[in-house]
């Protein structure tokens, strides 16, 4: 009966510990009354409020982005900005992509401060996505800039502080490629801070900085009062697809912090990205970061910096930064070291295969759980409980470890699992290095604490076992906050990928329980191991996939092809089964690159937008077009080429861009946003003289009258998400 106690108290604790990992990171709450000196996140959702009026979506170039801007105006006036408004029919694109975005943009400018010096230049935007009001993406930076300038006006500043308030970043950032393009003010500036939302709740991160980023960070650690960012998620954030204003503001040798909040995910653009969803928590932790590192900027001596940093919050409480190569160099001085107290205490063998299989078990367990419970109950099921998921997850991880310790390892010392598991910690951390440098942060303190035990075990006998368990404290303080947001950004698939980095924190604290462990039957407490994992996916598929706070991704499209005289409808889901009796079957859309549910649809024809050749001018081997395009009532205006098309760049006027590389396959597209798209030019340059099929497609938010019943039996805890119920026609032409 203690046996089993004993290991109940050890997989529960470890467990909740895994559960409670982000409770550490630093939510301040706003001021209880405003008294002006502070942030205040009260005091500025007021404004965001009057902003939003009724909470429409505002996209590009619209009706209702209209509204919002002089009501922004008249908000900007109010805490004493002068602002002034652009004017511009702006086009962009990325290296990354074959497209390239179009749309008129109105951005807001105003400067506080000295008229001399660099500026110092505080970004939002103010469009939202056609499928939500974006009350956090980017109300909630729009509320943090507004705040912060009623807070710096009238102070006594040493630099100017300018503040941009941008249009069409959710369409291809657009404000930010026509400011940089086109405003005389970008040539004055030095420092940027980017304000920006993925979800409604949680820490605003820092999450990306200009490169080096010696003086990003040497300014953020010197000013943020509750830090939360750290050099792993910088760089993993670059090898995803999403992307910021950041992403052309970079292109200048800016010193650039840039902030995010991404709690809840299942909210962002969609309707649910309400102020009433808006965590105040979370503007007040943003509000105060941005604060804190603008005056600092403005009013004290900047601190200065230079080459690469790694670097970690410690619990929001503080920034730890080393520079990159000394980080490198010692993560390289404690591989040698722990490989050499591998051989010396004979590890490399069974010890490091245990280690192994705990890792690779991880993994191996947490897929087979999710596979199965994919299977049994398809979509996502973790959407609105995510801790269910991510327990399954490390208890998954758990049983790993205890079939590794107890069966694998059982006779081995735990000097000798000790020496292994921080050698192949090490290792991995190297080889991760590789992929995303900014990874050794998490890959030093702990395993250096470690190594000083084994060092001093010579002069005092306790000096191991105290090394290894502030190795345990350190990594789980450091890593399991990141960790947690690791888990919040990465809120799809694939679930399993936690498993071993759940590993990575348990399995050494497990090893210093191996006492304890030892004394008890083996094989009762692996399949106990094995039984908690097989609860904790249970727990997880009987618990509900989707709530009113947490929906199911459900978009509904009505596709009507003029050539062919037919209809689909198309659902944009998340795999689980669409509750409506119909032939579907996945299909691939000539709009898009993500796979649709699809069926056919009754016939209630649509206009496709049309296009127009004003101008040609051939050169050898390709030609120049001038389009002009009629909407016929879109509000976006799409052209798609096969890949073989060998478009090679498009835009207008001053604003033409080459198109990007892309993938093999990628097909290239030109966009239009807006009403500004009825009657626009757009100049392509085409790289052959072969004829060129293009295929024209028109969305316009909402759904005709044949797909109400489809509508209707759209399940009660989903809604729209990334885009509207959308109307869309598909013609074509050849040139």
């Amino acid at each position: 009966m203690k046996r089993a106690a004993a290991f109940l108290a050890i997989a529960i604790g470890l467990l909740a510990a895994m559960a409670l990992k982000g409770a550490m990171l630093p939510l301040p709450s706003p001021p209880a009354q405003a008294n002006g000196a502070g942030f205040d996140a009260n005091r500025g959702m007021e404004r965001l409020a009057r902003i939003l009026g009724g909470q429409r979506p505002h996209p590009v170039d619209s009706d209702a982005n209209d509204a919002v801007r002089e009501r922004l105006l008249a908000e900007m006036r109010g805490v004493g900005l002068n602002p002034r408004v652009t004017d511009d029919f702006a086009c962009n694109g990325s290296p990354r992509e074959r497209r390239i975005s179009c749309a008129r943009v109105r951005n807001l400018v105003a400067t506080i401060g000295p008229a001399d010096g660099q500026h110092i230049l505080l970004v939002s935007h103010y469009d939202s996505t056609p499928a939500g009001p974006g009350a956090s993406d980017d109300g909630i930076g729009v509320a943090t800039m507004l705040e912060i300038a009623h807070l710096l006006r009238g102070k006594r500043l040493n630099r100017p502080v300018s503040f941009l308030f941008n249009e069409g970043e959710e369409t291809g950032l657009l404000g930010a490629r026509a400011f940089l393009a086109r405003d005389p003010l970008a040539a004055r500036v030095d420092t940027l801070i980017n304000l920006e939302s993925r979800g409604v709740a949680g820490p605003a991160i820092m999450f990306e900085t200009s490169r080096p980023n010696g003086a990003a960070i040497a300014l953020y650690r010197a000013a943020a009062p509750r830090p939360v960012a750290n050099s792993l998620s910088t760089d993993l954030y670059r090898l995803i697809p999403n992307s910021t204003d950041v992403a052309v503001f970079e292109e200048r040798p800016w010193t650039i912090l840039n902030f995010a909040v991404i709690g809840n995910e299942t909210r962002y653009h969609s309707d649910g990205d309400t102020l009433a969803a808006l965590d105040r928590r979370s503007l007040q932790h943003m509000g105060s970061q941005a604060l804190a590192v603008t005056e600092e900027a403005a009013t004290g001596a900047a601190p200065s910096a230079r080459g690469e940093r790694l670097y970690t919050d410690i619990a929001g409480l503080g920034l730890v930064a080393v520079p990159m190569l000394l980080g490198l160099a010692l993560l390289g001085i404690l591989l040698i070291f722990f490989l050499f107290e591998g051989w010396r205490r004979r590890a490399l063998g069974l010890p490091l295969l245990a280690m192994t299989i705990a890792f690779a078990g991880s993994a191996t367990i947490a897929l087979l759980g999710h596979f199965v419970i994919q299977i049994l109950r398809p979509g996502d099921f973790w959407r609105a409980y995510p801790l269910a998921a991510t327990s399954a997850v490390y208890a998954s991880a758990l049983a790993a470890c205890l079939i590794a310790l107890l069966l694998v390892a059982r006779t081995a010392e735990r000097t000798r699992l000790r020496a292994a598991f921080w050698l192949l910690f090490v290792a991995f951390g190297g080889g991760l290095c590789f992929l995303a440098p900014g990874a050794a942060i998490y890959f030093l303190a702990p395993p250096l604490l470690a190594a000083l035990g084994m060092v001093g075990r010579r002069w005092w006998d306790k000096a191991e076992q105290a090394g290894a368990i502030a190795a345990v404290l350190v990594l789980y303080l450091t890593f399991g906050p990141a960790l947690a947001l690791f888990e919040q950004l990465m809120n799809d698939d694939p679930q399993w990928i936690f498993a071993p980095l759940g590993t990575a924190i348990m399995l050494p604290v497990l090893i210093e329980l191996a006492p304890v462990l030892s004394r008890m039957r083996a094989a009762l407490a692996v399949a106990a191991g094995l039984d908690l994992a097989i609860l904790g996916w249970l727990a997880a598929a009987l618990v509900p996939a989707y709530s009113a706070d947490k929906q199911q991704l459900f978009t509904i499209e009505y596709v009507w092809d003029e050539a062919a005289r037919a209809a689909r409808f198309a659902v944009h889901n998340d795999g689980a089964p669409v509750p409506y009796d119909a032939a579907w079957e996945r299909a691939e859309m000539p709009y898009t690159t993500r796979r649709r549910v699809a069926a056919p649809a009754p016939a209630s024809p649509v206009p496709a937008p049309a296009i127009t050749v004003v101008g040609r001018r051939d050169f050898p081997g390709g030609r120049r077009l001038r389009l002009r395009l009629h909407s016929n009532g879109a509000q976006i205006v799409s052209l798609f080429a096969a890949p073989d098309a060998r478009l090679l760049a498009a835009g207008n006027g001053s604003f033409f861009r080459r198109l990007g590389d892309g993938q093999g396959d990628d097909r290239y597209q030109l966009r239009c946003t807006g009403r500004s798209c009825d009657g626009a030019l757009l100049d392509v340059v085409i790289g052959t003289t072969a004829p060129v099929e293009l295929t024209i497609v028109g969305t316009r938010p909402g759904l005709p009258a044949v797909a109400a019943p489809l509508a209707r039996a759209r399940p009660a805890f989903a809604r729209p998400q990334y885009g509207p119920d959308a109307t869309i026609a598909i013609g074509r032409a050849r040139f």
